[in-house]
């Protein structure tokens, strides 16, 4: 349900002056931003599980689909879920002082969130994409909540921790399997099985999500730690205020972008090099390894890059479309996903393992600039979009 609005209180702080209220709203309108543009690099990892039987990992012909492929794991994969998570981790701090200014219990508004996420995310696997993340964002935004009281320092060192025991286990994997495998031994997965179910009535594409979700539930388990990591960086950065000083923001930022950018990059390339080529599927493992460590340093460098931006005087202009989607963040999120559900499946046109890929990424930024143009018409005219509507009312135990 849209819900019209009269007023935009909930999202500012009580003003105590001008440039209070200013700083305020400029610091929500950037998180809102940045999560607007991490829409994008979550709908083109996502759209290769909804359109490719092999997920991004397949044989292909073309030289046009092996180059798609490449550069979305170089630069996208494993980045944009961690800006998600960031935000997740600082939009905590602002509920947290929501409620504190409101005189509510913190901690039944955020554990009926927590539920009504994990719902939504439950639904949304079983439905409609077996990748979802909502869940794993619930279940460990009771750690998060649980850390709540942890110094700033304390929780990057902890980010720190996660990430790099996750990227010395994977490193230590796959050390045994190139030792243990021989050149070119691993082989690409059956799909036949999963392209015909995808293609089929509703019911079989409930059953594929299903069989899917049951087989991505290791894999969640594993990367919980990075998203963990992200969340905690998330927690300091709020805590710390880090948006609402522009000038130290600025000085950040650059920073950011001038150490990130180069081994973000570098770490995506190899990160592609090993999952797509040309070195052989023995060095995956190892290639994720690289991922998971370098791959925060990317997601900074294109978090900062974006903020310097719109602190441009042309780039407000993007901020506000930017921050427009993600005011709409959780709808557009599932939106996306019943629309390549209805292009790929059974629910549609079917059309799972029948397209190139180039298509399909090319059809991922039409898709999206529909978005941005939807969602910059509604928040105009409506308080909430239908999901955050939902989310809003629960939070706050109001019936719906």
């Amino acid at each position: 349900m849209l819900t019209p609005h009269s007023d935009r209180g909930e999202r500012t702080a009580p003003a105590t002056g001008p440039r209070t209220t200013q700083a305020t709203a400029q610091r929500i309108r950037d998180v809102d931003a940045l999560r607007g543009f991490a829409l994008l690099g979550i709908l083109l990892v996502n759209v290769q599980v909804m359109a490719d039987p092999y997920a991004g990992q397949g044989p292909y012909g073309s030289a046009a689909e092996r180059v798609a492929v490449w550069l979305v794991t170089a630069l996208v994969s494993s980045k944009f879920y961690l800006l998600f998570a960031f935000l997740f981790g600082y939009s905590f701090t602002l509920q947290a002082r929501s409620a504190g200014r409101e005189g509510a219990r913190f901690a039944g508004r955020q554990l009926r969130r927590l539920l009504c996420l994990w719902c939504l995310g439950f639904a949304h696997a079983v439905l409609l994409f077996p990748g979802d993340i909502l869940m794993t964002y619930a279940v460990l935004g009771l750690v998060l909540f649980a850390a709540r009281g942890v110094a700033p320092r304390k929780a990057v060192g902890g980010a720190v921790v996660l990430v790099v025991s996750l990227g010395v286990l994977l490193l230590g994997k796959g050390l045994l399997a190139l030792a243990a495998t021989a050149p070119g031994g691993a082989a690409v997965p059956e799909a036949a099985s999963a392209v015909a179910a995808y293609r089929g009535d509703p019911a079989s594409v409930v059953h594929a999500n299903l069989r899917q979700w049951h087989d991505l539930l290791a894999g969640d388990m594993l990367y919980a730690p990075h998203i963990l990591a992200a969340f905690l960086v998330g927690l300091a950065a709020g805590k710390r205020q880090l948006l609402a000083d522009r000038d130290r923001c600025r000085v950040q930022a650059r920073r950011l972008v001038g150490y990130g950018l180069p081994v973000g990059v570098a770490g995506g390339v190899f990160t592609a090099v090993c999952r797509n080529g040309p070195l052989d599927a023995r060095w995956y493992d190892v290639g994720d390894a690289v991922g998971v460590l370098t791959a925060p340093a990317l997601t900074a460098a294109y978090g900062g890059g974006l903020l310097l931006v719109l602190r441009t005087g042309k780039g407000r202009r993007l901020g506000e479309v930017l921050a427009a989607a993600g005011r709409l963040a959780l709808s557009n999120y599932l939106t996306q996903s019943l629309v390549m559900a209805l292009v790929f499946t059974g629910y549609g046109l079917a059309l799972h393992g029948r397209l190139s890929l180039v298509p399909v990424i090319a059809g991922c930024f039409v898709l999206y600039a529909a978005q941005l143009a939807l969602s910059t018409w509604l928040v105009r005219r409506f308080r909430h979009g239908p999901v955050e509507w939902l989310l809003h009312n629960v939070t706050r135990g109001r019936g719906t």
